[in-house]
């Protein structure tokens, strides 16, 4: 199914569902010690974002992005076949036989992170074979990216590496701030724009969203290439409400800094 187009005014509020043996959990800065879990029922959270008003709804399988076992399968099986909203996902997409299979299950866009820095012909490879339908996860601690599920370092540079991801072929950059993933502590806005600016590809921010006032900063940097914005604990957590924060990305120009959050 499509993707919703960018469009000039509206960037998108993506909820995300993270999923370790078969949980939707979050984790705080990638510390799979510090889980916690939010369902035992992935294709009814996914449910409520669709009865939420969501557009897109990002998948991660934190048990594929550990090279583990495939706990999640069935998990995301159930949730393609109750949900019609396009869905994104990442975890463990080191070949093209994984690939293939996700997308044969009906995947709308798959987004790879270690093998950009460990594999970039995969990446490449996987561009040509699906034009369009491959993004970037830009996982990064002070510009260092990780991969192994934020477990190791990727021995690459954050902006370097976003430089090179439109001749890759890649179509989008999911940057997430590992240091302030689930911290709840802000996003920071001036890197992603950073990384939208050497990439000149749409870029959705990730990490550290807290509540209103992070998406009314997103919105009034007026940055064009801000396709998105994935929350997940300040969801679940109830610090972010799904409708107002997406009334405020969607609204037409600029935000004032008194405008009201249902605006």
């Amino acid at each position: 199914m499509p993707f919703p187009p960018r469009g000039s005014c509206k960037i998108k509020l993506i909820p995300a569902i993270d999923l370790k043996n078969g949980q939707c959990v979050r984790l705080v800065k990638g510390r799979f010690e510090d889980k916690t879990v939010y369902g035992d029922d992935p294709p009814a959270m996914a449910l409520r974002w669709v009865k939420a008003g969501a557009e897109l709804i990002h998948l991660v399988d934190l048990d594929g992005a550990l090279g583990q076992n495939q706990e999640n399968l069935k998990a995301i099986e159930s949730i393609r076949r109750m949900v019609r909203l396009p869905l994104q996902l990442g975890g463990g997409l080191k070949s093209l036989d994984r690939l293939k299979r996700w997308f044969d299950l009906g995947i709308d866009r798959l987004v790879m992170g270690t093998a950009i820095c460990l594999d970039p012909a995969l990446v490449e490879k996987a561009c040509q074979l699906w034009p369009g339908k491959v993004a970037a996860a830009l996982d990064a601690s002070n510009r260092a990216l990780k991969v192994w599920g934020w477990q190791q370092d990727g021995g690459l540079d954050l902006l370097e590496t976003a430089a090179r991801l439109k001749d890759m072929g890649l179509s989008l950059i999911i940057h997430t701030d590992v240091d302030r993933d689930g911290a709840q502590i802000g996003p920071n806005i001036d890197l992603v724009a950073q990384v939208a600016q050497v990439s000149q590809l749409p870029t959705i921010v990730s990490g550290g969203v807290s509540g209103l006032e992070d998406l009314k900063k997103i919105k009034q940097s007026q940055n064009p290439l801000f396709y998105g914005v994935i929350s997940g604990k300040a969801l679940y957590e109830g610090s972010l409400d799904f409708a107002q924060g997406q009334a405020v990305l969607a609204a037409k120009g600029s935000l004032s800094d008194d405008a009201p959050a249902n605006a």
